[in-house]
């Protein structure tokens, strides 16, 4: 996915987000600190994580400065409420720091971490990419929790099946 302009880019990674609230919000609130295995990202590291990478080391690597990411422990929200309001705070912040550097960033160069080169609009794919990612584990945690999980764009893939024609 190359972007054509900055306002395509942004309404793109908000639609990503909103799926992945979506996800989120099925999360019981009791269930915040269960993992399926000792050492084991819980369900809200998975949370935490994706919302803390995103602005911590993604976006200010987009922006030209240093990785702060430090983490995605219980710091950053302890309970279910204070965890969906991170990330919230952090997707429109980062959207905000997107938007300031104009359709020029998504062409401008940026050094990763580990000190690649990369263009703004690959490195912001990589950044959906890894949201995409733990997104799916998050669909998986709550399937092993038997919680239920919304679909990802409207029909369950049974309801595609039962709806298409057999040949």
């Amino acid at each position: 996915m190359q972007p054509e302009n900055l306002k395509t880019f942004l309404d793109y990674f908000d639609k990503v987000h909103q799926r992945t609230i979506r996800v989120a919000r099925c999360a019981p609130a009791e269930k915040l600190d269960w993992s399926f295995r000792e050492g084991s990202f819980t369900l809200g590291d998975l949370l935490r994580h994706t919302a803390t990478m995103k602005r911590q080391m993604f976006i200010e690597t987009y922006a030209g400065r240093d990785n702060r990411y430090t983490g995605c422990g219980k710091e950053f929200g302890a309970t279910y409420e204070e965890v969906l309001g991170l990330m919230e705070k952090l997707q429109r912040e980062s959207a905000e720091i997107i938007a300031a550097q104009g359709d020029a960033g998504l062409a401008r160069k940026c050094t990763t971490p580990d000190g690649a080169s990369i263009t703004g609009w690959k490195w912001l794919r990589s950044m959906v990419e890894h949201e995409i990612h733990h997104r799916g584990q998050i669909y998986t945690y709550l399937a092993i929790l038997g919680a239920p999980s919304p679909p990802l764009y409207g029909l369950t893939a049974e309801q595609v099946r039962d709806r298409g024609t057999a040949r």
